[in-house]
């Protein structure tokens, strides 16, 4: 009888705040699942953008360029239609992910599909370009770098050449920041190296240019 009195003594009384330094009722427990500290919640394992058990993560792999704006219309020298030079952009990669050893890079046009497929045109890809040189020159790539042959079985830079048109063509940089080298022939695939890379890439970035042809004369003029 005694013990049942000390213990009903020892609670607290309907309605009495929290003890300082105790969660109120409803409210998250530090370590819990969801508040902070715990699983899921801020500060905690898997808590954060792209995190969490069997989540996926975002690093921020940036491409820049002085050549034109990302999503911009492809100047002439850049380019392979109407006399263009064809010279390959520089670009400046930044933010690769700890333990970045190489980039691979494909450059396609992305409105044309091929022989009734999902194919497109590829212009150019290249592939153990040196993550240690953060990015090419004008004209160019760094030493150790592989390019592949192109749509016209050429391993070289092929720029944007789309006809004059209502519209422009879309043409996409993919960057793949690799944790390896791939050690791959020129005489690579596309498809075959798109399985290679598979495994080895811990980082991803686009940049677009947008080009068509202009309207020669006595021709339909181009849209606006």
């Amino acid at each position: 009888m005694g013990l049942g009195a000390a213990a009903i003594s020892a609670q607290a009384p309907q309605g009495a705040p929290p003890a300082p330094g105790a969660p109120g009722a409803g409210a998250p427990r530090q370590g819990g699942p969801g508040g902070p500290g715990g699983p899921g919640g801020p500060g905690g394992p898997g808590g954060g953008r792209g995190g969490g058990r069997g989540g996926f993560n975002l690093p921020p792999l940036l491409m820049e360029s002085d050549a034109f704006p990302d999503g911009g219309i492809v100047p002439p020298k850049y380019v392979s239609a109407g006399g263009g030079q064809s010279i390959l952009p520089a670009f400046k990669i930044s933010n690769a992910p700890a333990g970045t050893v190489a980039y691979a890079v494909i450059f396609h046009d992305i409105d044309v599909s091929l022989q009734n497929g999902t194919g497109d045109v590829l212009h150019w890809m290249a592939w153990d370009i040196p993550a240690a040189s953060n990015g090419w020159p004008e004209g160019s790539l760094p030493a150790g770098s592989v390019q592949g042959n192109n749509m016209r079985g050429q391993a070289n830079y092929m720029g944007p050449g789309a006809p004059a048109g209502p519209r422009y063509h879309h043409y996409v940089f993919e960057l793949y920041a690799l944790n390896a080298n791939l050690g791959l022939p020129p005489t690579t695939s596309r498809d075959d190296l798109l399985k290679a890379l598979q495994g080895k890439v811990v980082a991803k970035a686009a940049y677009v240019g947008r080009f068509r042809s202009e309207a020669t004369a006595g021709g339909p003029p181009a849209a606006k």
